[in-house]
């Protein structure tokens, strides 16, 4: 019986994220997720509590792996060079996302619409992501392994990176001819992302180290 709601359950949310990614969260109808997971219409009122509660679980489920893979990567800091723990955890963030990048593309597209629920988001995931990037980027120029750059407009910059794969999938296909669902892109995209770092954040006597592993 447990398995069986467990099935259910996972049916409802595969179902819901593939309509999301096609139409949209506006754009899809409760009737429509139950027919695509084959199961009753009831079901994801009693899961869910209803399409906004599904998109809250989906949201929620995936910042609670993204924070967790920055956590995983700060708590292995201790005394590395800092260039070091940020290459590890800009890999650790492209791989998380390509691993959900269904779910990051819905995700994505839906924090663009001001909403209680994409606010209170803000106020929690969002703002422990710049946290962690924050505290590494102050701490890299205050050990010289950094320029002084503008940390807001350069964690700007490094979002629009990394989100730009999974929320603009189709222009990366059809106009770039890039593949973003194979497996080399995310080796190959931090390998170009490690390199803007070097760039335009390390100095040239700390250069970041390429981090594909």
């Amino acid at each position: 019986m447990l398995k069986e709601k467990v099935e259910t359950k996972e049916r409802v949310l595969d179902a819901a994220v593939s309509l999301f990614q096609i139409k949209g969260f506006n754009g899809t109808s409760v009737r429509e997720i139950a027919k695509k997971a084959g199961v009753n219409v009831a079901n994801i009122s009693y899961y869910f509590d209803g399409k906004e509660g599904l998109l809250e679980y989906i949201v929620t489920k995936f910042f609670e792996g993204y924070i967790k893979e920055m956590d995983k990567v700060w708590r292995s800091f201790q005394n590395r060079p800092v260039r070091e723990c940020f290459g590890q955890m800009l890999f650790h963030l492209m791989k998380y996302q390509h691993k959900h990048r269904e779910v990051a593309r819905v995700i994505y597209r839906e924090l663009s619409v001001d909403t209680t629920f994409v606010r209170e988001i803000m106020s929690t995931y969002l703002t422990k992501e710049k946290y962690y990037l924050k505290m590494l980027l102050e701490l890299g120029m205050k050990r010289k392994e950094f320029r002084h750059v503008s940390i807001s407009f350069t964690i700007m910059q490094l979002k629009g990176m990394m989100t730009m794969p999974y929320l603009h999938q189709q222009y990366a296909a059809e106009v770039l001819h890039v593949l973003t669902h194979e497996e080399y892109f995310v080796t190959k995209y931090t390998s170009e992302l490690q390199q803007w770092i070097n760039e335009h954040i390390c100095l040239p006597c700390a250069p970041l180290q390429l981090v594909v592993k």
